[in-house]
């Protein structure tokens, strides 16, 4: 039988990782070693293409870092191509129960890599295929679970990266952000006024979004790129920081990072140093091969920390610089070739000038710009805008979490309509209760009861912050958009509910299961006697109980967004 095969590599040479056969194209040597049970390393520096196939025997999904699990493509699928400026470079094959089928990272985050995966119609397998300048691989048929295995791949990456700056733990706990909840219309005194309900509330830092920057409310970029504040809705920017730090939160600033837009005196000056012109943003993407670019952007930026005060950048549109269908040649002037390579030193020069003022330098960037190649430069990286969508805001947290190594994953911003109930707002912080929580609504306007909601929330998240963030991470059914996820370590496992599935009851440590689905009937597995305690969505307590656990099935009524806590006698 005749098999089909549009990724077919020309000349190749083969080497085995255990039953898998892999074709190498350009290689003169390669080699496998064994790293742990089912694991393998390929390194292969001269190849610039791998092919190998598995069978797809109770495979049910595939990941990537930026579109989750989701369907197993045919081998027609388009390539998925990770850089330093998008994406990650891992992908893995999903089989029943969310076990490891095959997983494969790569070492090298910054130069472009491809990755082609599919099933082959006519044989029942799938087909890997990378494409990269010189390959070294982890190569994971561990048959463990995929999240154990795509965690896995960022802890090589992180070991491979050596010694990186230490996340700070402000940089973990929950966020104000003004996006969502004002957008463009800031101002020093609604600044001021939000973040001092958000510190109450249990937040520790500010994101102060679009808009500082121009009195324009048009929600384009023209007026991004010379970066200085619009006087009128920030007549003293130090003073205002200062007046906000002095609250006790921490406070960061919103940077479009390639745009200089048409109104802007940069527009100009960097005519023939940028890559393109974006119609529909009224704004340009500055080139970052050009020294004197980086050093504008530098100078732009460094201003909001060494000159304002602020305790950090969020960085934003990234994944920008990189041209769709291929970057232009370099224009005269250039000093490097790639533009990855032109972000990098940008992002590098930028972050040891910050760190010269604070060390806890705080950076936020944001999905689809993942790469651990990006890890030294960041500590903070948010889930894509998905406003009012809990379910998408879970998926993308969790796939973040997987692999995000040792940054501080944030959920995007959390936001409801003004008359959404009590128990809504809880579920909206249940869906990202594995990351941490950005608020994006007027507080000021918010009902009692949906305080009382937030702030509960925000206290769980708190007082469990070292179990939810660092704790070993369980994602369950993939396919199905991870409907139930635990995080457990030796104090405690922590379990969100978000569709009416069973709860395994772990044999030591406290159990907390927080209900987002809208059956309140929690069925728990497990044997013993314990202490169990409800809440409500307001941490109201609903009520207490010994329970007697057996080998069968216990079922505890919680309400929806409220939460249970079992101890054992």
């Amino acid at each position: 039988m005749q098999v089909w095969e549009p990724y077919a590599l020309g000349e190749t040479s083969t080497v085995r990782a255990g039953a898998i056969e892999l074709a190498l194209a350009g290689a003169d040597e390669a080699e496998v070693s064994q790293v742990a049970e089912g694991v393998w390393l390929v390194d292969a520096p001269g190849a610039t293409a791998a092919q190998w196939r598995v069978p797809c025997v109770g495979v049910s999904a595939f990941w990537t870092p930026i579109g989750g699990a989701r369907w197993v493509p045919p081998i027609w699928n388009a390539p998925l191509t990770s850089r330093l400026t998008a994406g990650a470079p891992v992908v893995s094959l999903v089989g029943a129960a969310g076990a490891n089928v095959c997983t494969v990272g790569v070492a090298e985050p910054v130069a472009p890599v491809s990755f082609t995966g599919g099933v082959i119609e006519e044989t029942g397998e799938f087909a890997f295929t990378l494409h990269g300048d010189g390959l070294r691989f982890r190569l994971d048929l561990s048959g463990q679970p995929f999240s154990a295995a795509v965690s896995g791949m960022a802890a090589w990456w992180q070991a491979e990266a050596g010694d990186l700056p230490l996340t700070p733990e402000r940089a973990r706990l929950p966020v104000y952000s003004t996006w969502y909840s004002m957008h463009q219309e800031v101002g020093a005194e609604s600044v001021e006024l939000q973040a001092r309900l958000a510190k109450e509330l249990g937040c520790e830092t500010i994101i102060v979004d679009d808009g500082w920057q121009t009195a324009d409310r048009a929600r384009g970029y023209a007026f991004c790129g010379d970066w200085e504040p619009n006087t009128t809705a920030f007549p003293d920017m130090s003073g205002h920081v200062a007046r906000v730090r002095e609250l006790g939160m921490a406070y960061m600033l919103w940077y479009a990072l390639p745009f200089v837009g048409k109104h802007n005196a940069a527009f100009e000056r960097f005519e023939g140093r940028c890559l393109r012109y974006l119609d529909h943003m009224d704004a340009a993407v500055l080139d970052p091969r050009h020294a004197e670019v980086r050093e504008f952007l530098i100078d732009r930026l460094a201003q909001a920390v060494e000159a304002w005060g602020m305790d950090g950048l969020k960085i934003d549109f990234v994944d920008r610089f990189a041209t769709p269908g291929g970057d232009p040649a370099p224009a005269e002037g250039a000093d490097c070739a790639e533009v990855d390579e032109g972000v990098r030193r940008l992002l590098r020069d930028l972050d040891a000038r910050l760190r010269r003022v604070r060390p806890e330098l705080l950076v936020e960037h944001r999905q689809p710009y993942t790469s651990p190649g990006l890890w030294p430069y960041a500590n903070m990286v948010r889930a894509t805008d998905c406003p009012l969508s809990p379910q998408e805001n879970r998926q993308r947290t969790v796939d973040l979490r997987l692999a995000a190594g040792p940054v501080a994953v944030h959920s995007d911003m959390l936001l409801w309509h003004p008359d959404e109930p009590a128990e809504q707002v809880a579920v909206h912080l249940i869906n990202v209760l594995f990351s941490v929580p950005q608020i994006s609504v007027d507080l000021a306007a918010q009902r009692p009861d949906q305080l009382a909601a937030l702030r509960f929330w925000l206290g769980v998240f708190r007082e469990h912050l070292g179990t939810l963030q660092s704790g070993t991470l369980e994602p369950e059914q993939p396919e199905h958009g991870y409907p139930l996820v635990r995080a457990s370590d030796e104090r405690a496992t922590i379990v969100a509910r978000y569709a009416p599935l069973p709860v395994e009851v772990p044999e030591s440590g406290d159990l907390l299961v927080a209900n987002a689905a809208g059956d309140p009937r929690v069925v728990l597995f497990g044997a013993g006697p314990a202490r169990v305690e409800v809440r409500d969505c307001r941490g109201s307590l609903v009520h207490t109980a010994q329970l007697a656990l057996d080998s069968g099935a216990s079922v505890v009524e919680v309400p929806t967004g409220g939460l249970l806590t079992l101890r054992r006698d």
